[in-house]
């Protein structure tokens, strides 16, 4: 391991890339310089020599100085900042803030004693502005004025604190979440869909007195078979997987002809029938077959105020929906993988791809309509939840990152740092390291456009929902980069700008009057929660993971206020497979195991016996029920309500007494990942319609709501 010389790390501290960090272990862990060397060349910088350092250092100063102003600014509400402002020495300049909402705001220059400097023959000067701490919030202009012209960079004002929206009344409240794939209805096609989630909507509200459901992401998946499983590895945050499209609730599906519905019929048939056959959610035989019918619907075309409403949308979304019915269109014509398309289509700027636009206008037209269509069924259940009472609705999902042939990686390349991957460093948990195979989106570029694409992507996440969870809202603050070819042990942490980032979703969260959830699980550096809390923004707490300072479970007194209380989450078994050690035994039959069975299933009833003699303490449960797992686990969620947390989160498996995970970490077919369609205590797929008569749900529902006894109907 070579450690890294004084220009190399000015570089390395330049862009952000950690040159030491503390291990899970509490040891000082020093980078090696061949990893900061790989980063940098992500970075397009050539760092393979000390020369090439002092050469790149001195690149980057130059463009500084010929740089009027900095591409973006952002600042939190009510503090303020200072500009340097690069014009040719001995010229005035004019600088002033033009207002998102209309209007200017002047600036003041301040003292700026640096000395001009040369830059390609020309001096260059350095002028100083304060913009003021009273700006409100917002995406507004800074327009400089020189003798070389107008230059304009964008300034953005977060707000302080977001907290929890309007209409929670700053009550506290509770859901459920739910894999919404896994939820099935019988009159869905074999995968639970956005009417079904209208219908959980309906029934959580009505029946439940929840205020919301907390659903996977609905990101866009692969367009043709084989689809990726994981909602966790997407071809794109900002558009939805059509997979969710009820088709026949769409508006022109009444228009149909006897023989189109009669085909349609036969093709939602066909599809459940694999999934009956299998006992899985098998998206491959599904997506096909709904998208022949959405086909069918959609080359009925749209009588003229729906039309109207359709190309509002196109406008709406502008390039970037173009972009992606594009990339949809191409891949049903060289594959899924644009990384192996023809040479002349792997960029959307070239002229082979602008002829392909033109003789597949239709199909274009079609991907973009399954978009509109998906954001309507999207609308439709929020707008169910809002009917039925619920204070907050629909809880979206945002994933990480994106799959590294994603469309967001064919639309925009350069955003994208080549040649790294996210992912994680050793941990108790996995001691290789991990590699997620995503590609990091690079901060300079990020910061370079504005923050346009993080920007839509949020504006997306929120459009039509009550909230969204941040997965792995650490990523805004700091990822963990894996240079290809080197392994997880030889990765680094890349800075982000979190005023940014945090500060953009706390503007659009703001503006959506959403919840937002961080999901801050896993190692967190002790400032980075203290930030989100200050900001507004919640945490996640699972009970499984609470724990104090002597290795005890965390008093409930000591819980956060500002977090999203559960007893489980998507990435653990439900609590009745957590309580019967289910888990232990997979892992074990998987070969994922560290220490022999008997060893890990005592650990586990040992960490679980410190919970029962809590509950059992603080009287949320009998002690003659100690063995009952229903019961200990409706103790269990008894204790979150004894929290401060403001959000508490039942998972729908808990409800219907699943046992089976969806999700087994470090496995990938080895287990049937994100493919388990929901369950109950026998292990017999339950259909929606079946949930709504189970008699676990009322018992928990009566848990969270504090009742002896949940009541037919709130008005009851």
């Amino acid at each position: 391991m070579t450690e890294p010389h004084a220009s190399l790390v000015a570089l390395a501290d330049k862009f952000g890339i950690a040159r030491d960090f503390w291990d899970w272990k509490g040891r000082h862990v020093v980078i090696p310089a061949e990893t900061i060397v790989a980063v940098l060349a992500a970075f397009d910088i050539d760092a393979s020599t000390p020369a090439l350092c002092d050469e790149a250092l001195e690149r980057l100063e130059r463009e500084r100085w010929q740089q009027v102003l900095p591409p973006v600014l952002v600042a939190e509400e009510g503090k303020g900042l200072h500009v340097d402002v690069h014009v040719e020495a001995g010229h005035p300049v004019e600088l002033v803030i033009e207002l998102e909402q209309g209007g200017t705001c002047p600036t003041w220059q301040v003292d700026n004693f640096a000395p001009d400097r040369e830059i390609d023959g020309q001096w260059r000067g350095e002028a100083t502005f304060w913009l003021g701490n009273d700006i409100p919030t917002g995406y507004h202009r800074l327009v400089a004025r020189t003798d070389e012209g107008t230059h304009i960079a964008s300034l953005i004002v977060t707000p302080r604190f977001v907290g929890l929206p309007a209409r929670m009344r700053d009550t506290r409240i509770w859901g459920y979440g739910t894999q919404l794939y896994s939820v099935s209805s019988q009159r869905s096609w074999g995968v639970g869909d956005l009417q079904d989630l209208a219908d959980l909507v309906t029934w959580s509200s009505t029946k439940q007195f929840a205020d919301y459901v907390l659903i996977n992401p609905l990101h866009a998946a692969q367009v043709s078979p084989p689809i990726e499983p994981s909602p966790y590895l997407p071809m794109s945050r900002r558009f939805i997987n059509p997979l969710y499209i009820r088709p026949e609730s769409v508006p022109e599906y009444i228009a149909l002809r006897g023989r189109d519905r009669r085909a349609i019929e036969e093709l939602r048939g066909a599809s459940r029938a694999v999934g009956e056959a299998t006992g899985a959610v098998e998206r491959d035989a599904v997506w096909p077959r709904k998208m022949e019918a959405l086909r069918r619907i959609h080359d009925l075309g749209l009588r003229p105020a729906r039309e109207l409403a359709f190309q509002d949308f196109l406008r709406r979304e502008g390039e970037g929906l173009r972009l992606f019915a594009l990339w949809s269109a191409l891949c049903v014509e060289f594959g899924n993988y644009w990384h192996d398309w023809p040479q002349e289509y792997r960029r959307p700027t070239s002229p082979e791809v602008e002829a392909f636009a033109q003789a597949h206008a239709d199909d274009v037209r079609f991907f973009a309509w399954l978009q509109w269509i998906a954001q309507e069924q999207v609308s439709a259940a929020q707008t169910t939840a809002e009917e039925n009472g619920m204070r907050v609705g629909i809880i979206n999902d945002l994933a990480v990152g994106v799959h590294k042939s994603s469309a967001e990686t064919w639309m925009m390349p350069d955003v994208f740092a080549a040649g790294m991957h996210v992912g994680a460093p050793p941990d108790a948990y996995n001691q290789a390291g991990q590699d997620w195979g995503q590609p990091p989106w690079r901060p300079d570029r990020l910061r370079s456009l504005a923050y346009k694409p993080y920007r839509d992507m949020v504006r997306a996440a929120l459009r039509r929902v009550g909230g969204a969870r941040i997965d792995h809202i650490l990523g805004l603050f700091r990822l963990w980069w894996v240079p290809q070819g080197l392994g997880p042990q030889m990765g680094t942490y890349i800075r982000y700008d979190h005023e940014a980032m945090v500060g953009i979703l706390a503007l659009e969260a703001q503006r959506a009057q959403a919840l937002i959830v961080g999901e801050d699980l896993g190692t967190v550096e002790p400032w980075v929660r203290e930030y989100l809390g200050r900001r507004g923004l919640l945490g996640t707490s699972v009970l499984w993971f609470e724990y104090d300072e002597h290795g005890g479970p965390l008093p409930a007194e000591r819980w956060r206020e500002y977090s999203m209380a559960s007893v489980t989450t998507h990435d653990l078994p439900p609590t009745l497979g957590y309580l019967a050690g289910d888990h232990v035994r997979l892992r074990h039959d998987l070969g994922l195991l560290t220490e022999t069975l008997d060893d890990e299933l005592a650990f586990a009833r040992h960490e679980q016996a410190g919970w029962l003699d809590v509950l059992v303490q603080r009287g949320l449960l009998d002690a003659a029920h100690r063995d009952d797992p229903e019961e200990v686990m409706l103790a269990l969620h008894r204790f979150l309500t004894i929290t401060p947390s403001k959000v508490l989160l039942a998972n729908l498996v808990d409800a219907v007494g699943e046992r089976r995970m969806q999700n087994q970490p470090g496995t990938i077919d080895e287990y049937p990942n994100w493919r388990v369609p929901l369950a109950d205590s026998s292990g017999a797929v339950i259909p929606l319609e079946a949930i709504f008569e189970a008699p676990l749900p009322p018992k928990l529902a009566a848990v969270l709501n504090g009742l002896e006894r949940q009541p037919e109907s709130r008005w009851s």
